[in-house]
């Protein structure tokens, strides 16, 4: 295989310390000047990109801690729309790749793919396409109503982004409190904020909002 001596910084967001050294592996083989960042949790994704303005690529896994299903994916498109985000996840059926390109994702890598696959779809990715398996066929389903709480959570500061994560994750605001170090007066003001934007007036409505979102695995 041949090194394409291009420098690009990548982003590899999974929570599995194997599986990041494979795809390292795969990214760094097609690109060998490549600066490899990797983080196992949505937070160090978020602190990472928030600390590096040039990176070319996120590989982000689907089932990340601290996310709920399509959330993050949604979010960093939002905050960093000219950063491509490939969803890469075990969980690769048509539905499930379906939803993720609808959701932004510049390409979808089942984890079964090679090393020399998952290369040639970075690589496809960063000349401006789109990947994905090639026997995949999109499928007819119903998303306009996560589509229209994909918009709203699109709008979310990142602190209201990680708020709206921990409340759909069940926490309570003494607990998201700590969680974030911050007052439980912070989380409530988020949390009043959140309700707002989605249009619901309690923590379950707001639960059941987010959980259009969700991947059942």
């Amino acid at each position: 295989m041949i090194s394409v001596p291009t420098s690009h910084t990548f982003i590899i967001a999974d929570d599995h310390p194997l599986f990041r050294t494979a795809l390292a592996q795969a990214v760094t083989a097609r690109f060998d000047r490549a600066v490899i960042l990797q983080a196992d949790t949505v937070d160090g994704l978020q602190q990472l990109l928030s600390h590096n303005q040039a990176v070319s690529l996120v590989l982000l896994d689907l089932h990340m801690p601290g996310a709920q299903g399509f959330s993050s994916l949604i979010h960093i498109c939002a905050c960093y729309p000219l950063i491509p985000v490939v969803m890469v996840s075990a969980d690769a059926t048509p539905e499930v790749m379906t939803r993720a390109l609808r959701h932004g994702a510049a390409g979808f890598i089942p984890k079964s793919c090679s090393l020399e696959e998952i290369s040639t779809a970075v690589t496809d990715i960063l000349n401006g396409g789109q990947w994905v398996p090639a026997d995949f066929s999109p499928v007819e389903i119903d998303t306009d109503n996560e589509v229209a709480v994909a918009d709203i959570l699109a709008t979310l500061t990142p602190q209201q982004f990680r708020v709206s994560n921990l409340i759909g994750q069940g926490l309570l605001n003494k607990q998201i409190a700590y969680e974030m170090s911050v007052t439980e007066a912070t989380v409530k003001a988020h949390a009043t904020e959140i309700y707002r934007k989605l249009g619901v007036s309690s923590r379950t409505q707001a639960v059941l909002a987010l959980q259009q979102l969700d991947v059942k695995s």
